[in-house]
């Protein structure tokens, strides 16, 4: 063989080993693809805890050591996901009809407070893991400003909603919703549930911290979805929750991710997923409750009397109250002893026992105390920490009144000697004596004109109906009292120059968080408006101390000196004389008093 013709031979060698390399990869990698559309194409996965899986987490999102997927911690404005690792093969072709699936999970939303969270968890079918560029807050982590109705985003979602965003036209704060390709639901409803034994409607709260499980079937032949609430044990009700005609097609590539995103607004929340369970073209496998990981919990743990209490425990006390008892009545001895003057052994003793006295007064107890010294008892003044948490106290108390509960409660009655301290100088709202019910979403009945003055909302004397909005004017007039003044003209004077620190109590010094006194100054001024449209709900309220929501220009509301008083003194005789025995107090004041009050203020 010739040089040349040998060179010629190297070289289609070496050419063809490339060759046959680059196929054996190709060939690989087409391999690959088909095992992986093949496994996908009949996806069924269940996963009774998630601590041996491998999900694909981002944002806070996090597996605990005992197998809870914990979407959310407790820090505000957040998100979390958690997608199955994998693409699904949802349909054949990128113009054939969607596969039919089902798909079942455990979740669990703790919140800090008992009637406030967020935001919510939602199921999500998307074309990428991640959702990059998603938001927190109302937006669940599934979108963003801009991209919320958007029919490039191909997103398909359940929501279990519990903040109501009126941008999306939530229809409550306790909902479940199908989102496709925005935060507006093609369909919702309260949450709740069917139960199988009368198929009455049964309510469900979604922030309540107990577990509750959720069905998604999607028929690809009727073009169906259906989903379905349920308390943990009741089983799968037979009549879904929500049920929508809706072809899945246009909106499913053809291969796409599964999971759960969940986002936090201002309230701390914890979003969990205890199981999952999903089947591709067929019913997911149900899961095996009893395997579920349990909940954190939620408080001290309570510990067993019976572990704690032993024979040489009550020897002990029983010894302690032997010594107890022997000491008590030594001293108790040396306590009523009298010792007598010389002059009293002369004369006889003109003085009060001291033994008389104590047993009078119940050993010498507070609320028995008649006066000391000549200039009373020197107060304690609470300092800028202590009262800013009785007010958001009081405002919390409040909001729960108004939204939390199963009917409206107007206070119709609330003043700063009607906030109770707890030991840790919580405020907690007392004195239901003169509360209203009513249902919510009626109006309230007018009824006899009670409160007390310098509290009293204009309208209020007016209509006779004691309503939210008159609650929230007594709130405000709450925020700016101090030493039995209400400070509203004086307030106003201060903000109209500028120079809204010069109202601040000049016991506080210098002691004091500048934007959180201007805050209250405002949203006092804010709350004892004339106009009853022009206060916030005690929920904005909240919103406001949380730093969630900001507090809009007084300028901007048209608040001026006469926005902030009384808007007349007509027929104020007539209304003192129907005022009942807590009003009387008020009116035994001189002339004077009274004046003020009309003016605007104590």
């Amino acid at each position: 063989m010739t040089t040349s013709e040998e060179n010629k031979s190297s070289y289609l060698g070496k050419n063809l080993e490339q060759i046959f390399s680059m196929l054996s990869l190709k060939i690989i990698l087409v391999i690959s693809i088909l095992v992986g559309f093949a496994s996908s194409q009949d996806l069924s996965i269940t996963y009774n805890g998630f601590r041996s899986t491998n999900m694909s987490l981002d944002g806070i999102a996090e597996v605990t050591p005992n197998g809870l997927l914990k979407l959310t911690n407790a820090t505000k404005q957040e998100k979390g996901h958690a997608f199955f690792p994998n693409p699904v093969k949802f349909k054949n072709s990128a113009n054939s009809s969607a596969f039919s699936f089902s798909t079942t999970f455990v979740f669990a939303i703790v919140s800090e407070y008992p009637t406030l969270s967020g935001h919510g968890i939602a199921f999500v079918i998307a074309p990428t893991r991640g959702l990059p560029g998603a938001l927190p807050s109302q937006y669940l982590g599934l979108f963003s400003k801009t991209n919320s109705g958007n029919d490039n985003n191909h997103v398909a979602a359940v929501e279990l909603d519990t903040i109501q965003s009126s941008e999306f036209n939530d229809i409550n704060d306790n909902h479940v919703g199908i989102d496709i390709n925005g935060l507006t639901s093609k369909q919702a409803n309260p949450a709740g549930y069917y139960p199988n034994n009368n198929g009455l409607f049964q309510n469900l709260t979604l922030i309540s911290g107990k577990t509750m499980q959720v069905w998604v079937d999607y028929s690809g032949i009727t073009k169906q979805i259906n989903v379905t609430l349920a308390p943990i044990h009741s089983g799968k009700p037979n009549r879904p929750l929500l049920s929508l005609s809706y072809d899945l097609s246009p909106i499913l590539n053809q291969t796409m991710y599964i999971g759960f995103s969940s986002s936090t607004g201002s309230v701390l929340t914890s979003h969990y997923v205890l199981g999952w369970s999903f089947k591709m073209n067929g019913v997911a496998q149900g899961l095996d409750l009893s395997r579920l990981p349990k909940l954190p919990r939620v408080g001290p743990k309570k510990e067993s009397k019976v572990l704690t209490i032993g024979l040489p425990v009550i020897l002990i006390f029983s010894l302690s109250i032997v010594i107890s008892v022997v000491v008590y009545q030594v001293r108790l001895r040396k306590k009523f002893t009298e010792v007598l003057e010389n002059w009293e052994l002369d004369y006889g003793p003109h003085r009060f026992k001291y033994k008389d006295l104590y047993i009078a007064t119940n050993g010498f107890r507070e609320k028995e105390l008649l006066g000391t010294g000549g200039f009373g008892r020197p107060k304690c003044a609470l300092n800028w920490s202590q009262r800013f948490r009785v007010i958001r106290g009081v405002a919390y108390g409040l909001l729960y009144l108004h939204e939390g509960w199963e009917q409206v409660v107007v206070h119709r009655d609330v003043k700063a000697s009607n906030v109770l301290l707890d030991g840790e100088l919580n405020g907690r709202l007392g004195d239901f004596g003169l509360a209203r019910l009513y249902d919510h979403g009626t109006d309230p009945q007018t009824t006899h004109v009670v409160g007390t003055l310098g509290y009293l909302a204009p309208e209020h004397t007016r209509t006779g109906k004691a309503t939210t909005s008159t609650d929230v004017y007594a709130f405000g007039a709450f925020l700016l009292e101090a030493e039995d003044q209400i400070l509203v003209d004086w307030v106003f004077s201060c903000w109209n120059k500028g120079k809204i620190p010069e109202a601040v109590d000049p016991n506080l010094g210098l002691e004091y968080v500048k934007e959180e006194v201007e805050l209250v100054m405002k949203l006092g001024l804010l709350c004892s408006h004339s106009e009853p449209t022009a206060r916030p709900s005690m929920r904005q309220v909240v919103l406001y101390f949380d730093g969630a929501l900001a507090l809009p220009e007084l300028s901007s509301l048209g608040i001026s000196a006469t926005g902030l008083t009384f808007a007349n003194r007509e027929g104020f005789s007539d209304f003192a004389l129907s005022y009942p025995s807590s009003m009387e107090k008020a009116f035994s004041h001189a002339s004077t008093a009274a004046e003020s009050v009309l003016s605007g203020g104590r």
